[in-house]
C-alpha cells in the first residue's frame, strides 16, 4: 500500500515583498495556508514603510493581508501568528496596530524578542490560516 504525499501549492503575489532567501511567501496544504515571516518592506522596493515600529507593523500586516487574499483566505481565518521583535519594549505599540486586524476572536500567538531581524527590521510576523 502506497501513501500519497499531500498536495502542496506555492502562493506568490507581487502585492507583498518577494522572498529574500530560499523560501516561498506562503504554502497552501491540507486546507491551510502557512505564511512565511513578513518584514515591513514596501512591495516592489527594498524600502521599509517607515522607521517607527507602528509604521513597520502596519506594512507587515498589509503584506500578510495581500498574501492571505492571494491564497484565498483572510485575517478572520488566521489561527496562529508568531511575532518577532527587535526590542520587546515595542510590544504595546505593535499590539495597538496588530489588534486592529483582529478586532474579535484573535488567533493564538507567540511573541519573541530576537537579537536581530532581516534587513534591520523592527518587527516580523508569520501566520497560519484556514482556507
Amino acid at each position: 500500500m502506497s501513501v500519497q504525499a499531500a498536495a502542496r501549492e506555492v502562493v506568490n503575489t507581487d502585492k507583498a515583498p518577494g522572498a529574500v532567501g530560499p523560501y516561498s511567501q506562503a504554502i497552501k496544504a491540507n486546507g491551510m495556508v502557512f505564511i512565511s515571516g513578513q518584514v515591513p518592506l514596501v512591495p516592489g522596493t527594498k524600502e521599509f514603510a517607515g522607521e517607527s515600529v507602528e509604521e513597520q507593523t502596519e506594512q507587515v500586516m498589509k503584506n500578510l493581508g495581500a498574501i492571505l487574499a492571494e491564497a484565498g483566505s483572510s485575517f478572520d481565518k488566521v489561527v496562529k501568528t508568531t511575532i518577532l521583535l527587535a526590542d520587546m519594549s515595542d510590544f504595546a505599540a505593535v499590539n495597538a496596530v496588530y489588534g486592529k486586524y483582529f478586532p474579535e476572536n484573535p488567533p493564538a500567538r507567540a511573541t519573541f524578542a530576537v537579537k536581530g531581524l532581516p534587513l534591520g527590521a523592527k518587527v516580523e510576523i508569520e501566520a497560519t490560516a484556514l482556507l
